[in-house]
C-alpha cells in the first residue's frame, strides 16, 4: 500500500459542528476547506475513502423533537441538512481536483445519486470520494449508525471518527483534568462505561461486524494521514 498505509478502504464520519468552526452555527467555509485538505493527503495515500457527515451544525433532530417538533418530521429535517453539508464538502474537494459524488438515502436527482451499493463501491474502486447523506433515509437512526451501516457494505476496514479530542477518555478531558485516555477499548466497555463514542446501536453493528472504530483529533494538521502511516495518537476500538 502507498506509504505503508494498512487500509485500503476507509470510513471517515465527521460530526456536522466540526463544519462550523468557532461559529455557533452553520458552515465555516474556511474550515470545511481544510478537513478537504485533510482527505485530500489521504486519498493521495492511494486509500478509498467514504465518507459521513452529520447536520448538527444546521438542523439536530433531537433538539427538534424536544421543542414540540413530531419526531419523525424533526429527524427528516435533520437528513436534509445533511445533505448541505455533503455538497459542501463535495465542493471544496473538488476544488483540489478529487472526483466526488454526494450519494443520498432519499431521492434528490438533481443534486445527488441515489444509494446503490454497487455503484457506490464501483465510485471507490475508481478512487472518488464518496460521501453518504441524508443518514440511513430512516428516522430513529443516527447519522452514527448510517456511516456504521455504510462502512459495512461498502466492505471498509475502519471507521475513523473525527473529533475535537485525540481519543477516547473516561470522561470529558475539557471538564476534569484527570480524564485518562485509553489506547484500547473494547466494544462493549464503551457501551457499559457509556463512553461518548458513537451512540449504542452504531456501537453495536460495529462489534456485530468487527468493524474497528479508531477516534482521533480532527483538530490535529495531519492527524488523519499521520494514523494512515502508522503515526499519531488515537483511541482504537475493538473486539
Amino acid at each position: 500500500m502507498a506509504d505503508g498505509t494498512t487500509f485500503k478502504r476507509v470510513m471517515l464520519k465527521i460530526s456536522g459542528e466540526a463544519l462550523m468552526g468557532d461559529q455557533g452555527f452553520g458552515l465555516h467555509p474556511p474550515t470545511v476547506e481544510r478537513i478537504a485538505r485533510e482527505v485530500q493527503t489521504v486519498h493521495e495515500m492511494g486509500v478509498e475513502i467514504c465518507m459521513v457527515i452529520g447536520g448538527g451544525n444546521i438542523f439536530r433532530g433531537l433538539q427538534g423533537s424536544a421543542q414540540g417538533m413530531e419526531r419523525t418530521t424533526a429527524d427528516y429535517m435533520g437528513m436534509l441538512a445533511t445533505v448541505m453539508n455533503a455538497l459542501a464538502m463535495q465542493s471544496a474537494l473538488e476544488g483540489h481536483g478529487i472526483h466526488t459524488r454526494v450519494i443520498s438515502a432519499i431521492t434528490m436527482n438533481e443534486v445527488a445519486e441515489p444509494y446503490i451499493r454497487r455503484r457506490a463501491v464501483r465510485h471507490l474502486e475508481k478512487k472518488r470520494v464518496c460521501i453518504f447523506a441524508a443518514g440511513t433515509g430512516n428516522p430513529y437512526f443516527t447519522t452514527d449508525t448510517a456511516a456504521t451501516l455504510r462502512a459495512n457494505e461498502m466492505s471498509c476496514e475502519a471507521i475513523f471518527k473525527g473529533t475535537k479530542v485525540d481519543g477516547v477518555y473516561d470522561k470529558d478531558p475539557a471538564k476534569h483534568d484527570d480524564a485518562v485516555r485509553y489506547d484500547n477499548v473494547t466494544y462493549d466497555d464503551v457501551l457499559a462505561k457509556r463512553l461518548n463514542v458513537m451512540d449504542a446501536s452504531a456501537i453495536a453493528l460495529a462489534r456485530d461486524n468487527s468493524l474497528p472504530i479508531i477516534v482521533f483529533s480532527l483538530d490535529e494538521p495531519g492527524g488523519f494521514r499521520g494514523i494512515l502511516a502508522g503515526e499519531g495518537t488515537y483511541t482504537r476500538v475493538h473486539q
